[in-house]
């Protein structure tokens, strides 16, 4: 399971001495459980699925940090958010490429009969229900509105 994966990789970031992955991995540990208590489980409940989705929740709040730390010219602090980026990018799994994903769109918009950009939700849906995880929402989004309009 993913979860004693990132608990062993704490435990060897400690005893490398790497306070950068440490505090990463930490903080990561600290939102899966959050998570699996918000759902009304025990802490040592956590799925596979929920530690993606808190993994791909920290990696789009980074993402927005450094486009915040860039407008603000702090490069360093975005600079550290990249690095954490790298670091949770390591639990994801294998990310779709932009031909894979525009298959998908291609599939679904077929299949649910989509013509319009009016119909972009139910597609937006279809699609992420398949490529849960492994594909960035904001692709996913610019190849169905390219593919609708």
């Amino acid at each position: 399971m993913l979860v004693e994966t990132i608990t062993n990789d704490i435990k060897q970031s400690m005893r490398d001495r790497d306070e950068a992955k440490t505090t990463t991995l930490r903080g990561l540990m600290t939102a899966v459980q959050y998570e699996v208590l918000n759902k009304g489980q025990k802490k040592d409940e956590a799925s596979d699925e929920d530690v993606v989705t808190v993994v791909s929740r920290e990696i789009k709040k980074r993402k927005e940090a450094i486009e915040l730390y860039q407008k603000g010219e702090r490069q360093e602090l975005a600079d550290k958010e990249k690095a954490e980026i790298d670091i949770l990018s390591l639990y994801l799994p294998q990310q779709l490429s932009e031909d894979e994903l525009r298959k998908i769109v291609d599939q679904v918009v077929a299949e649910t009969g989509a013509s319009s950009i009016q119909d972009m939700g139910t597609v937006m849906k279809a699609v992420m229900e398949r490529v849960k995880g492994q594909a960035d929402g904001s692709m996913v989004s610019n190849l169905v509105r390219a593919k609708l309009s």
